[in-house]
């Protein structure tokens, strides 16, 4: 799969409609699999500072509702979204529930994780994605969205794209 078919790659939205990364803006993107009944579910908090922080100078946030961690998603696209804008007040993009590992895995995730790359362990791992869809960083579940080395290497994508 080439860089450009990951900016392609259909992406249905927690309210129904479809997109891309292309179609969300060719932005800096940070896909974050997320989960409401999680220890690292507070995360949501730093995603959502990060987004308002950085959102002007172009970062996308992308959470993907995922449940194949404990169990710990088991809401519908509704009601995530409402669990999330109650509780944390999110306003960046929450995609549909899907699956991030496995044979039925997003085809975004299956791309991020080919070529040997270590399939998703837990809830809140983060990629850092630059505006053509290449791999900047990986974080793992506990290193949070306003943790010194994830705020530097979102500065420096950034810092790469015009703004």
């Amino acid at each position: 799969m080439t860089t450009q078919t990951v900016q392609t790659i259909p992406l249905a939205l927690n309210d129904g409609s479809r997109s891309s990364l292309d179609e969300l803006g060719g932005k800096a993107v940070l896909v974050v699999n997320v989960a409401s009944q999680c220890g690292f579910t507070p995360q949501y908090d730093a995603l959502e500072a990060l987004h308002e922080k950085y959102r002007v100078r172009g970062l996308q946030v992308i959470g993907v509702p995922c449940d194949q961690f404990g169990g710990q998603e088991p809401g519908s696209d509704g009601e995530i979204a409402e669990f999330c804008r109650k509780n944390f007040g999110v306003t960046f993009t929450l995609a549909a529930k899907a699956d991030v590992n496995g044979p039925d895995a997003h085809p975004l995730y299956a791309a991020l994780t080919k070529d040997g790359i270590e399939p998703i362990k837990w809830n809140f791992e983060k990629f850092l994605l630059n505006r053509d869809g290449v791999i900047l960083a990986r974080f793992a579940s506990a290193v949070t969205p306003d943790s010194p080395e994830l705020v530097a290497a979102v500065e420096a994508a950034l810092a790469e794209q015009p703004a």
